[in-house]
């Protein structure tokens, strides 16, 4: 799934080979907005967490939101795409190039000059990718946020607050910073609100040049918690847990046994792990859990 690093590299790609450079033919079949027109010069390509736009001359703006499926692919003219038509959202091609997005939940164009009134982007928070991005002010997001019950699991996906941190990234940063992904943000001190922004900051960039992800360099497949249920802690050895959390269902990772801090579970909250006899079996046998182990 695609995260903010993903979308800060093919920013990046799609910049060198679309800026500066006449479009000569758009498509995109479910676009919501004005179609952009052939002979308009490419003017910017930017980036903002799983937010991608392409700028024309003529002040029209693409949008595109990657969520859990988009993704833009580059291809040389007449080379063959790696994906069927019918995944199609959006293509750019100029004389040399043909940028594809696929997939994409949400492909839109609006006027530059309206971008203050545009439905559903307001105000977003400051790109973590980029060196420049305000981190104080992202802080002052985080300690002023106006639901103080909601989630900090949840709060880190809000692009009003941050851009960048996807569902890998904000199970790596919870277990850095050994916070509960019950903790209400409402409860986050000034340290401990710099310290999530400093974390998801680091984490960011080390992975903008590299596709493989690595936010704890000594764990098999460089990730501390993500994707590794029943599997041990790197930390406590407490064995990793996963379940489905928000509107999208997002599978969450974390050590229960070590993630505690701020921890404001509810007696109602659902039990992360299947119930099945074989499951509790499973567990109950794992070298770290067995109460002969040494």
């Amino acid at each position: 799934m695609p995260e903010g690093d993903t979308i800060h590299r093919t920013a990046a790609a799609l910049r060198v080979a679309l800026v500066g450079k006449a479009m000569v033919r758009f498509d995109a079949p479910r676009l919501v907005g004005p179609v952009p027109q052939a002979g308009r010069l490419v003017e910017r390509v930017e980036s903002h967490g799983k937010h991608l736009e392409i700028a024309w001359d003529d002040g029209l703006v693409l949008h595109t939101h990657m969520r859990m499926t988009g993704s833009w692919h580059l291809y040389r003219v007449g080379e063959p795409w790696r994906r069927p038509y019918r995944q199609l959202r959006a293509s750019i091609e100029t004389h040399d190039w043909v940028a594809v997005c696929f997939n994409a939940p949400v492909v839109e164009t609006f006027r530059a000059e309206s971008r203050s009134r545009h439905p559903g982007l307001g105000r977003l928070g400051p790109d973590l990718c980029r060196s420049d991005a305000d981190l104080g002010s992202v802080v002052e997001l985080l300690l002023s946020y106006p639901d103080p019950d909601a989630r900090l699991r949840d709060v880190l996906l809000d692009q009003h607050v941050m851009c960048g941190v996807g569902n890998v990234y904000r199970c790596e940063i919870l277990w850095a910073t050994e916070l509960s992904p019950w903790a209400h943000v409402g409860d986050l001190s000034h340290r401990d609100a710099v310290r999530v922004v400093n974390t998801a900051a680091r984490m960011l960039r080390a992975n903008l040049h590299s596709p493989a992800r690595v936010t704890h360099p000594g764990t098999r497949g460089g990730l501390a918690v993500y994707g590794r249920n029943g599997q041990a802690c790197p930390r406590c050895r407490g064995t990793i847990e996963v379940r489905r959390s928000g509107e999208q269902a997002r599978l969450l990772y974390w050590c229960p046994e070590c993630q505690v801090r701020l921890d404001r579970r509810r007696a109602d909250d659902t039990p992360s792990m299947d119930p099945h006899p074989a499951a509790t079996k499973y567990l109950a046998e794992l070298p770290w859990r067995r109460s002969d182990a040494v």
